[in-house]
């Protein structure tokens, strides 16, 4: 295949950039409720995220690379011009990462799932035939992205009113803080530890059976928790400050569990979403390596894993206080306890779909929490102008993603053919 360091060049750039917008827009959506709630700085975010993007993507970002990588769309259609599909997944990575980065400016946090999937189908659509596309993947990749916010808002929701019920709404908030939160810091730990179990161990050759997966879950969940006690016993308790908010002592407590969500919504999200940058960067340098054949399985190189690891990081640091100030700050008031039920709830809706194999929103399942946290307090309690933005930002998404990638793949075919 003629270009093919070229193809490669452009494919790292590309997927780089896409990580970069991944990090300035999905992993800033992802810390936005612990710096909104106040329970991290953003100095504190980056660092955190930096350490658990990267274990999340490089431990367990396989399985998920795989759904966008071979299932969108059909791959034997270009058996006899390879080319066009790396024309075709250079274009979407360029495309896509073009909208997050516009959207990133605006404060908006887009989904960077939408933006691949609206991207690659738009190409594969218009620039190849409507029957390259996999329509009934689409369509179940479609119904995840209904379900996600969904399953997170309902369970936010009801972990939120168990707070509520057992510590806020109590004779001694803080004396039930104290007694409850270990046993919300050990369920985060249980979370976090199990798909790391089921899919992360599989890459670095270690197979579990699925008892010795759960013992694990709950051991790592107790040393987790023993952790959470002692941070807790730390903090310093002052009577004064109740008289201005009457739980300030009880949300110290609650910022404690939110540092070890924040790191478990890290963790998860970069299993989850690292495939979006990484997974056509994978399908060029397979196609190119077999000499144009598609369809032969090609190990992911760990370099490229790397590649959209570092970069998620550094679009994080760069240029991800917008969305956490949208999705922490704006669609409703957010203390550690409430953005504590936010993360629990979105890291597990998150850890079952990358389990599953099936690529969610991470900010549609993050965005959907909050909303359910902000419907725990009564529909006053969100702001609606910021939410009817959000909303709207997410329809445009895909076409935004189709029409640029569609764009790109006329201008990279008549550039190399």
């Amino acid at each position: 295949m003629e270009f093919e360091y070229t193809y490669i060049a452009m494919a790292c750039i590309f997927g780089l950039f896409m990580a970069w917008g991944i990090g300035a827009n999905d992993v800033a959506n992802a810390m936005g409720t612990s710096v909104g709630s106040g329970a991290i700085t953003v100095k504190q975010a980056v660092i955190i995220a930096a350490i658990f993007e990267f274990a999340g993507a490089f431990l367990a970002g396989g399985q998920v690379t795989k759904t966008i990588r071979k299932g969108i769309i059909d791959a034997q259609l270009f058996t006899s011009t390879p080319e066009l599909l790396v024309f075709g997944m250079l274009a979407a990575l360029l495309a896509a990462g073009i909208w997050l980065f516009v959207a990133s400016k605006h404060g908006w946090p887009v989904s960077t799932t939408h933006s691949i999937i609206g991207a690659i189908v738009g190409f594969a659509a218009v620039g190849i035939s409507v029957d390259a596309v996999k329509w009934s993947m689409v369509g179940s990749i479609v119904i995840s992205w209904v379900i996600s916010p969904a399953v997170a808002g309902i369970l936010s929701y009801w972990l939120f009113r168990s707070v509520q019920k057992f510590i806020l709404n109590t004779d001694d908030p803080l004396g039930n803080a104290k007694k409850y939160v270990p046993i919300y810091i050990f369920l985060a730990g249980f979370i976090i530890a199990l798909v790391t179990m089921f899919k992360g161990l599989k890459h670095v050759g270690l197979d579990l059976t699925t008892l010795q997966s759960y013992s694990l879950a709950v051991l790592v969940g107790l040393i987790i928790m023993m952790f959470g006690i002692m941070a807790i016993r730390r903090i310093k308790i002052d009577p004064n400050a109740d008289r201005d908010f009457h739980f300030a002592n009880v949300e110290k407590v609650f910022a404690v569990l939110m540092v070890v969500t924040a790191c478990g919504m890290a963790f998860a999200h970069g299993s989850n979403d690292v495939a979006n940058a990484i997974g056509p960067v994978a399908a060029i340098i397979s196609i190119i390596e077999n000499d144009g054949h598609i369809g032969q399985t090609s190990a992911l190189p760990t370099w490229v894993l790397l590649l959209g690891a570092g970069g998620i990081v550094a679009g994080l640091l760069m240029y991800g206080r917008r969305v956490i100030a949208t999705v922490g700050k704006h669609i409703t008031e957010l203390t550690p306890s409430r953005g504590f039920a936010c993360e629990l709830s979105a890291a597990t809706t998150v850890v079952i779909a990358s389990g599953t194999g099936l690529p969610i929103s991470t900010t549609h399942t993050l965005v959907g929490a909050v909303l359910g946290v902000g419907m725990a307090r009564g529909i006053g309690a969100l702001n609606m102008n910021v939410v009817r933005t959000i909303f709207l930002s997410w329809i445009v998404t895909l076409p935004a993603g189709a029409i640029m990638s569609i764009l790109f793949f006329f201008i990279f075919k008549a550039l190399f053919t």
